[in-house]
């Protein structure tokens, strides 16, 4: 189901309260397993982990809701999936995720951007150069990172060459789509945001998905052309249709 992209993007609760609607009904078995697709209105909102230290430092409203992950920001250039999908119980939660992350690699593919996983990181990345080969931060030659060595420190107060959307000109890792779901009564709701060519100096509030030591990008900047949701969002259909609709769904070993 498209629900809005461009001039049409949708508010968050609006959306929200769709896929709540959507999931009923799919519990019910009133309708099939359905996929929403939009752009939203921009907006942050902070999964069931968010602490106050990585919400933004001068008061924007954040919306809190019900999913897992930490806090993002949704809106124009970012194309979001809700995928609302009945699993078989009990729920393989994970299963679920690596579905959502191998479609989406696959659109990085078509694109001609290697996305990838990493380790103990939902999402789907764009690896950066070893450590060892990255330019010093700051012009600074440290044979240490502040961010990996102090507890304390914030990105969001230690200027651009910090900041999250500037990740790809330090070539750190970066994440190009962000995965947040929830699953009650055996349905799954929220999904996954693919930044296509958003505005990503929106992230630099905030502490995305509560991530220090990486960033986020776009296909956009990683092709280093326009790219727009009209362009992607065919190619995300059929990559979302051709895992999740040949997907041998299993309960959760136990």
């Amino acid at each position: 189901m498209h629900l809005g992209f461009g001039a049409e993007a949708v508010d968050y609760e609006s959306a929200w309260q769709e896929q709540r609607r959507v999931h009923a009904a799919r519990f019910a078995d009133e309708v099939p397993d359905t996929c929403l697709l939009l752009e939203h209105l921009p907006v942050y909102t902070a999964g069931r982990r968010t602490t106050d230290d990585e919400r933004p430092l001068d008061g924007t409203p954040v919306i809190d809701v019900d999913r897992g992950g930490k806090i993002t920001w949704h809106g124009p250039g970012q194309l979001v999936g809700y995928p609302i999908q009945k699993l078989p119980r009990p729920v393989d939660v994970v299963a679920h995720v690596r579905r959502l992350e191998e479609a989406l690699i696959g659109v990085c593919a078509e694109f001609g951007v290697e996305g990838t996983r990493v380790e103990g990181r939902s999402g789907v990345w764009v690896l950066g150069d070893p450590v060892e080969e990255r330019a010093a931060l700051g012009g600074l030659n440290l044979d240490f990172d502040p961010r990996m060595t102090d507890e304390l420190f914030d990105p969001r107060l230690n200027g651009p060459e910090y900041a999250p959307s500037n990740a790809g000109q330090r070539r750190e890792d970066r994440k190009l789509a962000a995965i947040g779901i929830r699953v009650a009564k055996g349905v799954t709701m929220h999904g996954f945001a693919l930044n296509v060519n958003p505005d990503n100096t929106s992230f630099d509030k905030i502490v995305p998905c509560g991530i220090r030591d990486a960033g986020v990008a776009s296909l956009a900047g990683e092709l280093g052309r326009e790219v727009t949701i009209a362009e992607v969002l065919p190619v995300v259909e059929k990559h979302l249709r051709a895992v999740l609709e040949n997907a041998e769904l299993l309960p959760r070993a136990v």
